[in-house]
Protein backbone atom coordinates (compact mmCIF):
# COMPACT_ATOMS: atom_id res chain seq x y z
CA UNK A 1 0.00 0.00 0.00
CA UNK A 2 1.34 3.42 -0.72
CA UNK A 3 2.25 5.68 2.32
CA UNK A 4 -0.02 8.43 0.97
CA UNK A 5 -2.90 5.49 1.31
CA UNK A 6 -1.80 4.41 4.76
CA UNK A 7 -1.54 8.14 6.42
CA UNK A 8 -5.30 8.43 4.95
CA UNK A 9 -6.53 5.34 5.97
CA UNK A 10 -4.82 5.63 9.84
CA UNK A 11 -6.60 9.09 10.21
CA UNK A 12 -9.93 8.91 11.99
CA UNK A 13 -12.49 11.77 10.41
CA UNK A 14 -11.67 14.66 13.17
CA UNK A 15 -7.73 14.19 13.23
CA UNK A 16 -8.09 14.41 9.48
CA UNK A 17 -10.13 17.50 9.50
CA UNK A 18 -7.66 19.17 12.52
CA UNK A 19 -4.68 18.52 9.64
CA UNK A 20 -6.85 20.34 6.92
CA UNK A 21 -7.36 23.28 9.46
CA UNK A 22 -3.70 23.36 10.32
CA UNK A 23 -2.70 23.24 6.95
CA UNK A 24 -5.08 25.93 5.95
CA UNK A 25 -3.57 28.07 8.56
CA UNK A 26 -0.37 27.80 7.94
CA UNK A 27 -0.87 28.84 4.19
CA UNK A 28 -2.27 32.25 5.50
CA UNK A 29 -0.07 32.62 7.89
CA UNK A 30 2.47 32.08 5.24
CA UNK A 31 1.01 34.74 2.48
CA UNK A 32 0.96 37.31 5.00
CA UNK A 33 4.39 36.88 6.18
CA UNK A 34 5.80 37.02 3.02
CA UNK A 35 3.78 40.25 2.28
CA UNK A 36 4.88 41.60 5.54
CA UNK A 37 8.52 40.91 4.36
CA UNK A 38 8.17 42.31 0.91
CA UNK A 39 6.74 45.36 2.42
CA UNK A 40 3.25 45.06 0.71
CA UNK A 41 1.57 44.95 4.20
CA UNK A 42 2.70 47.45 6.47
CA UNK A 43 2.26 47.91 10.10
CA UNK A 44 4.36 45.21 11.63
CA UNK A 45 8.12 44.65 13.38
CA UNK A 46 8.30 41.95 10.06
CA UNK A 47 7.60 44.83 7.86
CA UNK A 48 10.14 45.09 5.23
CA UNK A 49 12.90 42.05 6.52
CA UNK A 50 12.86 39.41 3.80
CA UNK A 51 13.74 36.73 6.04
CA UNK A 52 10.14 36.92 6.69
CA UNK A 53 8.88 36.79 3.12
CA UNK A 54 11.33 33.43 3.29
CA UNK A 55 9.76 32.08 6.35
CA UNK A 56 6.41 33.06 4.99
CA UNK A 57 7.67 30.85 1.89
CA UNK A 58 8.48 28.24 3.86
CA UNK A 59 5.04 27.45 5.96
CA UNK A 60 3.08 28.44 2.67
CA UNK A 61 4.15 25.18 1.11
CA UNK A 62 4.67 23.32 4.04
CA UNK A 63 0.59 23.90 4.51
CA UNK A 64 0.36 22.75 0.82
CA UNK A 65 2.34 20.20 0.90
CA UNK A 66 0.10 18.84 4.25
CA UNK A 67 -3.08 19.76 2.50
CA UNK A 68 -2.55 17.94 -0.61
CA UNK A 69 -0.99 15.15 1.43
CA UNK A 70 -4.19 14.72 3.25
CA UNK A 71 -6.93 15.58 0.33
CA UNK A 72 -4.67 12.87 -1.70
CA UNK A 73 -7.38 10.06 -1.05
CA UNK A 74 -10.38 12.03 -2.33
CA UNK A 75 -9.36 12.48 -5.83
Amino acid sequence: MAPKKEIQMRMNRPTLLAVRVLAILLIAVGVIWILQGINVLPGSFMTGQIQWAYRGGIAAVAGVLLLLLTMRGRR
